[in-house]
């Protein structure tokens, strides 16, 4: 367990059974952290990313980058070891889609040796066959590749370079397979456990950057002191030659999400100029907040750019800059406009999109979840974020006097608030739930989510008795807080199984805010660890061991780390709280971080502050300016000036408040579940207790066998949840729609539309239509409804414009009954040139009367993509399924 003082008989002011905190060092088993002086560090951490590796790989192959060669748990398996009389492992020639089991062992106590070659070969000429003869082939899923949609071939795994990963590896070359004889016969050569630069860092850091001229920080603890003045040095190393804010090392640009993260954290006050840059930098020609490149093509699957409008709040608080407040009002107020068409659902009060910065699909999302799926999840961070960009709209609009502006958006605020409180809170287990997902029936994951949690906290959306239980109840693994919890089997440490220091910051200021001293005491230690170990701020590391190297993509000198590490100095320990006029001091010193400390040189508009504190606890006895009693501990606005502000702590520790401290563990993988004969059937899982069925999102039976009989009478959705010994549940499986086609109606719209003359395969009828900004920009489509109902509303589309996790050239449209919005289409990318590869969009959930209707899909002003240019689609038919 952890010592929250600096009592303990080993001197740490925080220890662990991972690692302990000391004054002037970090020690983790073998490795340790020591402060030379303020501005050095050594450290002799090595990452044992190449320790100890199993030879036994599992992997399967990927044409054109996706999960379509096995079914899932279906892998092959080869041992990498020589066999009698060779010196190299050797892989049979496998064919494409036929399961390869190497019948071998793991030899005990024998590890993968550094750098094992491996020759893949692949025989694709029964799916090379299948094209000549019918122009596709057919997947273990049923879905058809056309000769026309295939691009390459490649291998993912579980073994670097080797990457479950699917979405990401059209970005990986070397796991290209390639057919130089055109034999049929793919190849490829890999060299396993291949130790990299990356995965050592500097054994010393020095100060070789000047940061004089930011405010200076110290204090009895020469860790935390040395440490600030890394994240000083490594801020500004941050910035561009053009004054914007480089996201990380390894992370070239601006990034809206990161920056607008690291300006609430810090960077507003360090520094507020380039803050100011790179948030317009982040701006369209149009005037509407630029969510970057993601899932299915940006916005609307992801909608966390409004993450923006806080960031440039914040720069107005520490500013005071009305001309800054001038530029950023309307650009906040045009795009939650577009949120309010595209992405805010009524029904719920609650906005969809991706779960904010949780931008890799299969990390935090079951591997069934397509974009659109992704789109249509309302998630806890992302609804934190769109209820604090209502607030701040809001507040700017009162300052602008534009009440009216002003009562609209805290209307919509707090319809966020009561959402997200309505349907994400958790009360058995004191947390929200990280999101609603599902298709016709939305279902709540009850998995943790740490930002989420962090900000409902902070913005408010938890109050009182409820935000405190957030920051008692969550669970913290013992290198810090996971993204997620539990993780998810067979995903590689990024997102999952990771922890982000930048996440950890905004949990120790909920836990400020709260009163939680163990819980920030906690947070304070899992941030300095990996900095004083790594000596740089690390984007993210794996919960599992706390290692840098072990997760898939990682940065040094990144920004959102760096401005959550200075963060802990202005915003918790001196508990600078900035308003629109005023800067209030809120401190919070944990008792195990005790004893006298300085901020010499902090600027606050036209004041330049000289800061010292003594003692603990969060409870002011006296404050003074300039050696006068300083009111409410609040500086006011307009104080210009150099002046000296003296803080007495009272020394004493908030009331205790727990921590839920637990093991770093994994819940049972999302069954795979199937129809036929009027029965659901699923796969077994090792370790799990019970299943769960759902229909139509309402649980009907709990069960130990693998089966359930299924009700076909009327339209259900069937779903199953696995549930280990812990109680630990597996996501939901896919929605199984059982007899869906007998309570759906086609409407083909080539029939309303002139049909498209592309060479595009897999439609059905007799052709598609094309829409585009130019083409068919609206679509009229009447309709007979044959009873009155609940009926959702969807497309088959296909998407050829990008891959599936990253540009912006998702399609948007509206779609009406009438003059009245139904809702808002969204086609998102497919696969780049994949456009004969058809799927369905999000449905629209309408009651419609019998009779004839005339629906209208229309390309509207406030569907404008994040593209600009391109925001195209092929259309097959409308569907419309009567549910209810």
């Amino acid at each position: 367990m952890q010592q929250s003082t600096d009592t303990d008989d080993s001197g740490a002011v925080w220890k662990s059974e991972a690692y302990a905190v000391y004054r002037d060092s970090v020690v983790q088993g073998k490795h340790v952290a020591r402060v030379l002086s303020p501005t050095s560090l050594t450290s002799n951490y090595q990452s044992p990313a190449n320790e100890f590796q199993s030879p036994e790989i599992n992997f399967k192959f990927s044409i054109n980058g996706k999960d379509n060669e096995l079914a899932p748990g279906q892998d092959h398996r080869f041992i990498a070891v020589p066999r009698a009389g060779k010196t190299a492992p050797e892989l049979p020639v496998i064919v494409f889609g036929q399961r390869y089991v190497d019948p071998g062992a793991v030899p005990a106590n024998l590890y993968l040796p550094p750098n094992t070659p491996m020759k893949i070969r692949l025989d694709m000429r029964p799916v090379l066959a299948a094209f000549k003869k019918q122009g596709y082939y057919t997947t273990f899923k049923g879905e058809k590749i056309y000769k026309e949609d295939f691009k390459k071939v490649f291998v993912a795994g579980n073994t670097a370079p080797l990457s479950w990963d699917f979405d990401n590896l059209v970005n990986k070359p070397e796991l290209e397979l390639k057919d130089s004889d055109g034999n049929g016969i793919y190849e490829a050569t890999l060299t396993l456990n291949a130790p990299q630069a990356a995965k050592t860092t500097a054994g010393k850091w020095e100060k070789s950057v000047k940061t004089d001229d930011f405010p200076q920080y110290t204090s009895e603890y020469p860790i935390a002191d040395a440490l600030y003045n890394l994240a000083l040095e490594e801020a500004r190393r941050a910035v561009e030659p053009d004054s914007t804010f480089r996201t990380g090392k390894e992370w070239a640009g601006v990034w809206t999400r990161d920056i607008s993260y690291s300006i609430i954290l810090s960077m507003a006050m360090l520094q507020p100029e380039v803050a100011m840059k790179s948030l317009m930098r982040k701006v369209s020609e149009d005037g509407r907040i630029i969510q970057d490149t993601g899932t299915g093509g940006a916005y609307p699957c992801s909608t966390d750019r409004m993450i923006w409008a806080t960031a440039a709040w914040e720069i107005y608080k520490v500013t005071g800059d009305e001309q800054w407040l001038r530029t950023v009002y309307p650009i906040i107020k045009k795009s939650i406009e577009d949120d309010i068409q595209n992405a805010y659902n009524s029904q719920t009060g609650m906005v969809r999109g991706e779960s904010s910065f949780l931008d890799w699909r299969e990390q935090t999302y079951p591997k069934w979840m397509q974009p659109v799926d992704i789109y249509e999840s309302e998630t806890l961070g992302t609804n934190a974020v769109h209820y604090q960009g209502n607030v701040v709209l809001s507040q700017m609009a009162r300052i602008l006097g534009e009440p009216v502006v002003a009562s609209k958006h805290q209307q919509l605020a707090e319809q966020i608030k009561q959402g997200m409180n309505k349907h994400l809170w958790l009360a058995e287990k004191g947390y929200y739930g990280q999101f609603l997902y599902g298709r016709t029936y939305k279902i709540l994951s009850p998995r943790a989510e740490a930002l989420g949690e962090a900000l409902s906290v902070l913005f408010g959306v938890a109050e009182g008795d409820r935000a405190e239980r957030v920051v008692q109840k969550t669970p913290t693994t013992p290198f810090g807080i996971s993204c997620i919890y539990p993780q998810i089997p067979g995903i590689p440490p990024y997102h999952n199984n990771g922890v982000w220091p930048f996440v950890q910051s905004y949990w120790a200021l909920a836990a400020a805010k709260v009163g939680n001293q163990a819980s920030l005491t906690e947070s304070m230690a899992a941030i300095y660890r990996p900095a004083a170990l790594f000596l740089t701020n690390k984007e993210n590391f794996v919960a599992e061991n706390g290692d840098f190297a072990g997760t898939q993509i990682n940065s040094s000198n990144m920004l959102w780390s760096l401005s959550g590490s200075l963060s802990l100095v202005y915003k918790v320990l001196f508990g600078m709280d900035f308003q629109a006029d005023k800067l209030v001091f809120r401190p919070f010193v944990p008792q195990a971080f005790a004893g006298p400390r300085k901020l010499a040189g902090f600027k606050y508009r036209g004041a330049v502050l000289d800061i010292e504190m003594e003692g603990y606890g969060n409870e002011i006895t006296t404050i003074t300016l300039d050696d006068k009693p300083l009111a409410n501990a609040t500086i006011p606005a307009t104080l210009t000036g150099r002046h000296k502000v003296r803080i007495l702590l009272l020394g004493k520790a908030p009331q205790m408040a727990p921590v839920n401290q637990v093991a770093n563990r994994f819940s049972p993988a999302a069954p795979e579940v199937a129809f036929a004969n009027n029965r659901i059937t699923w796969n077994k899982q090792e370790g799990v207790r019970s299943y769960r069925i759902l229909r139509n999102g309402q649980a009907i039976a709990t069960t130990t066998a693998l089966e359930s009989p299924a009700d076909a009478t009327g339209y259900a959705e069937y779903q199953v949840v696995a549930v280990d010994a812990s109680g630990l549940e597996s996501f939901a499986s896919e929605p199984l729609v059982v007899n869906g086609e007998k309570f759906s109606q086609l409407y083909q719209l080539e029939s309303v539309a002139p049909k498209a003359a592309l060479p595009y395969k897999g439609f059905t009828g007799q052709g598609f239509v094309e829409i585009s900004k130019t083409k068919n920009k609206a679509l009229t489509i009447p309709v007979t409804v044959p009873l009155t109902g609940l009926y959702a509303i969807d497309f088959r589309y296909s998407n050829g414009n990008g891959p599936i996790n990253t540009e912006n050239k998702c399609a948007i449209r509206t779609l009406r009954n009438g003059q009245q919005q139904l809702g808002t289409i969204v086609m998102p990318q497919r696969g780049v040139a994949e456009w004969s590869n058809w799927g369905f969009s999000n449905s629209v959930l309408v009651r419609l009367e019998n009779g004839p209707q005339t629906l209208t899909l229309a390309f509207e002003s406030a569907n404008e993509n994040m593209n600009g240019a391109v925001n195209q689609a092929m259309l097959d038919y409308v569907r419309l399924t009567r549910v209810q």
